[in-house]
């Protein structure tokens, strides 16, 4: 059946060869790859990867040297693409359906809006506060900066920069107090 004429004719691509070698082997490769693929679209992949392989083969790299073989050559690149089909599914392992669902550790979108909310609300407060004290709050809290860096680059020692922290943090909250409750200090200073 297979012989040197139908490798040529099969090489040049002439069309009424190629249907009959598609035809042929489709059907024998579709019987070999359902029964080892589950997926319909896998199987339909891998046997048009199959027939690419072999006719590149064919056309580009010298052809196969016994063309009464072109079976076992055709049935040997199925194998090799199966092979490719199973390592490449290895490396993507299923979750089984009743797995439990992994839990997802990023913050809500409720969290990250309240995050932001507070993250303006204290650049809104820091910008109500003295330079000094904007400095001071900044390196400490929100670049945690060292504290003995700080008191070398501020030309103070560790316990005046705790009292400077400490009185800073004092002027940050009644600052916070009022922006958020402005009427409080309305009535107090009016009253």
């Amino acid at each position: 059946m297979f012989d040197i004429d139908y490798v040529n004719r099969l090489t040049q691509g002439d069309a009424e060869t190629e249907a009959h070698f598609t035809n042929y082997f489709g059907n024998l490769l579709l019987i070999k790859l359902r029964g080892r693929l589950r997926s319909p679209q896998l199987v339909e992949d891998a046997r048009q990867e199959t027939f690419l392989r072999v006719l590149n083969t064919l056309r580009n790299k010298g052809g196969v040297q016994y063309p009464e073989r072109l079976g076992a050559f055709v049935n040997a690149v199925c194998e090799n693409v199966l092979s490719e089909c199973f390592r490449a599914g290895a490396r993507f392992q299923q979750i089984p359906d009743n797995a439990v669902e992994p839990s997802d550790d990023s913050a809500s979108a409720e969290l990250q809006c309240l995050s932001e909310e507070r993250k303006n609300i204290i650049r809104r407060v820091l910008s109500g506060l003295a330079s000094a004290d904007q400095l001071i709050l900044r390196r400490v809290f929100l670049e945690e900066r060292d504290k003995d860096e700080i008191c070398r680059e501020m030309g103070i020692d560790r316990n005046y920069l705790r009292v400077r922290i400490h009185r800073a943090l004092a002027r940050f909250r009644t600052v916070l107090q009022k922006q958020a409750n402005p009427f409080s200090a309305r009535s107090t200073a009016g009253g």
